[in-house]
C-alpha cells in the first residue's frame, strides 16, 4: 500500500513539473503555428488561382511539415512504418483510429505521395487561415454530421473522386476522438460509401498511437516528449469483398496495433 502511494505521487510530480515546463513551450508552439498558417494562407491562394491543383498541393505539403516540425518545440518525434506496404496508381481508403487533431498533420506530410484527402466537418471549412482555405480547396469535402442528405452525397462524391484521379480518402469511423487512447467501436456508414462508389480501392488500415497524450491536459497547455507512431497494416483490395468483411477486417487491423 505505501509502495503504490509512493508510485502516485511521484507520478503527480512528474505530471505537476511538466505542466510548469509546458505553458511557456506550448505558448512558443502555438505562435509558431498560428505564423505558419498566416504565412502560407496567401501562398495557397496564388499556387491554386495561378498553377493549379499541383502547385497548390505542392504549397500544403510544405505547410504541413513545417507544422509536423513545429510540435518538436514540444519534444515530440515521430516513427512511421509501413509505408512500403501501399500499392501505387490506385485508389486508397486510409481508414486510421482518432486520437486527437494531431493525427491530421502527419498523415498529410509523411503520406504527401498518396494525396490523402479528408471528410471533415463544415465547422472547419471556415475562420481558420490556411486550413479552411486547402478543406475548400484541396479536394477535401465538408459535411454536416446533423444531416445526412448533406452529408452522404458528400462522401459519394469524395469516392467518386478518388476512384477517377487514383488519390486517397482518409477516414476516421470512430467519429470522434478517443481522448485515451482506447478506440471506439467503428461506424460503418462513411466507409460503406466509400467502397461503394470507389470499387476499385484498397483499404489501408492505419493504426495511430500516443497522440492523444498531447492533449492529456487538455488543450492548454501541451504535453511534452511524446512519440508518436503510424503504423500502416496490411493493405488490401475491397473488389469482390462483401462489405461486412471488409469492415470487420479493418476494424480488426486497426485496433490491434493500438497500445493502449
Amino acid at each position: 500500500e505505501f509502495h503504490k502511494k509512493v508510485l502516485l505521487l511521484r507520478e503527480f510530480l512528474q505530471s505537476f513539473m511538466e505542466k510548469i515546463v509546458s505553458y511557456p513551450l506550448t505558448i512558443i508552439y502555438a505562435l509558431v503555428f498560428l505564423l505558419f498558417l498566416v504565412i502560407f494562407h496567401p501562398i495557397q491562394w496564388l499556387c491554386f488561382n495561378l498553377f493549379g491543383y499541383q502547385a497548390h498541393k505542392k504549397s500544403v505539403d510544405i505547410l504541413n511539415g513545417c507544422l509536423v516540425r513545429a510540435t518538436h518545440i514540444l519534444g515530440t518525434t515521430y516513427e512511421v512504418k509501413g509505408t512500403e506496404k501501399i500499392p501505387a496508381g490506385v485508389p486508397l481508403i486510409i481508414v486510421a483510429n482518432h486520437q486527437s487533431m494531431n493525427d491530421i498533420l502527419p498523415i498529410i506530410w509523411f503520406l504527401r505521395k498518396f494525396h490523402p484527402k479528408f471528410i471533415s466537418k463544415k465547422e472547419l471549412g471556415k475562420g481558420i487561415p490556411s486550413v479552411s482555405y486547402n478543406l475548400r480547396h484541396g479536394g477535401s469535402v465538408l459535411i454536416d454530421r446533423k444531416d445526412p442528405k448533406q452529408a452522404l452525397p458528400a462522401i459519394k462524391g469524395m469516392a467518386e473522386y478518388i476512384q477517377k484521379h487514383n488519390r486517397s480518402a482518409v477516414i476516421f469511423p470512430e467519429g470522434t476522438r478517443s481522448k485515451t487512447g482506447v478506440p471506439k467501436k467503428f461506424s460503418e456508414n462513411g466507409l460503406k460509401i466509400l467502397c461503394k462508389f470507389a470499387p476499385s480501392a484498397y483499404i489501408v488500415p492505419l493504426s495511430i498511437n500516443n497522440s492523444w497524450r498531447l492533449d492529456r491536459f487538455g488543450k492548454f497547455p501541451m504535453g511534452l516528449g511524446n512519440r508518436l507512431t503510424f503504423t500502416i497494416q496490411e493493405p488490401f483490395a475491397i473488389k469482390n469483398i462483401p462489405f461486412e468483411e471488409v469492415m470487420e477486417r479493418t476494424e480488426n487491423a486497426v485496433t490491434q496495433g493500438i497500445k493502449n
